[in-house]
């Protein structure tokens, strides 16, 4: 299929969702989208199965401060200047982009950038939602090498990275965006066709697309949140969802520090009892406590929508007395391995508690 202008809001509306908190504004993504859409045409949306076992796949991602992002977008050559350096790096001309996450903002960069070059965009992933770190992607816990990796910025200063380790990857980058102003074009996992199908959680953008979809249709209808669950659990992955608090917002710790947005999200119940929720977030939300008691925890999403239009609010968009529904939702199945979770589960952001799926909570 062709990525579409009316598509756009679907996506970024989906993609909002499936980021968890993070991942950047999808609306700075989707103005992104639409301008290269409006000047370069539709992208070709392919599936996984479509991909030659020896093609040469890229990502395509801004890595960063999500509250940075706000002011600072991208420009569009800084994409362009990502892959070619890539390419020419290793020598090998990209057959096709894919994301590197389905949340926020990154869900549709790889969009523009595919409008961009003419190259089709894979209908897939490396997340099922959004992470904050370069290393927490399937791709690197299926053995996919983060590096050779490409960082550019809006004034076109690039850096080629190579490291022995996705990681490590992380730490230099994170400093290097730091120093770019917080928020950088990236291109790494170069992967052939049969990794990203070894590796990739698949049909996320159409996924996205299909959650955005049901947002809309539940407003018309009266009930968004009903119908954004209805949607959830006719997918292959987030099947497993429940409203596990209506509130508002009554606390609100946030900071950006080490190119991350962090921090806590205190929320009261509105029926008039004494229950509360804490958020603790990480660009992304990280584990939702009532009290000792864990609500749900990463790697399984935790997803905070208004609680009259199941508009998805990221991070940066939360503000004191907000009223809000926060939602569990069952992560791919690929995401819960052992070797996985080692990776980003809950002890990979210093968590003590141990990962427990939303339908055993």
């Amino acid at each position: 299929m062709k990525i579409s202008l009316e598509d756009l809001p679907y996506i970024a509306t989906g993609a909002a969702f499936l980021g968890t908190g993070g991942g950047g504004d999808p609306y700075i993504g989707r103005m992104l989208a639409t301008s290269a859409i409006e000047e370069f045409g539709s992208p070709e949306l392919v599936g996984v199965e479509s991909l030659a076992d020896d093609a040469n796949v890229y990502t395509i991602a801004m890595l960063g401060a999500p509250t940075v992002l706000v002011e600072k977008g991208a420009c569009g050559d800084d994409i362009d200047l990502a892959l070619a350096r890539l390419q020419e790096y290793t020598g090998r001309r990209a057959d096709a982009v894919i994301p590197i996450e389905i949340g926020g903002v990154n869900s549709l960069v790889p969009v523009m950038a595919a409008a961009r070059t003419g190259l089709p965009l894979v209908d897939a992933d490396g997340m099922g939602r959004a992470f904050p770190e370069i290393q927490m992607v399937t791709y690197n816990v299926h053995g996919v090498s983060c590096t050779p990796l490409v960082v550019t910025d809006e004034h076109l200063n690039s850096l080629v990275v190579n490291t022995g380790s996705a990681k490590r990857a992380e730490d230099l980058v994170r400093v290097c965006a730091v120093e770019m102003g917080c928020s950088v074009m990236l291109s790494s996992y170069l992967m052939t066709g049969r990794q990203v199908k070894d590796s990739a959680v698949t049909g996320t953008m159409t996924l996205a697309l299909e959650i955005g979809r049901a947002i809309a249709a539940g407003r018309k209808a009266g009930d968004p949140v009903a119908a954004l669950l209805s949607a959830l659990r006719a997918t292959p992955y987030y099947n497993h969802c429940k409203v596990i608090f209506d509130g508002k917002v009554s606390d609100l710790q946030r900071d950006t520090r080490g190119g991350f947005s962090v921090g806590l999200c205190d929320l009261v119940a509105l029926d008039g009892s004494e229950a509360s929720l804490q958020l603790t977030f990480q660009n992304e939300h990280l584990v939702a406590r009532q009290g000792d008691v864990v609500r749900a925890i990463v790697p399984d999403l935790i997803c905070v929508v208004d609680r009259e239009t199941a508009e998805p609010i990221p991070v940066e968009g939360l503000k004191y007395g907000q009223r809000v529904k926060v939602l569990g939702v069952s992560a791919p199945p690929i995401l819960r391995t052992p070797a996985a979770l080692q990776v980003f589960g809950p002890a990979a952001f210093g968590l003590d508690d141990i990962f427990q799926p939303i339908e055993s909570l």
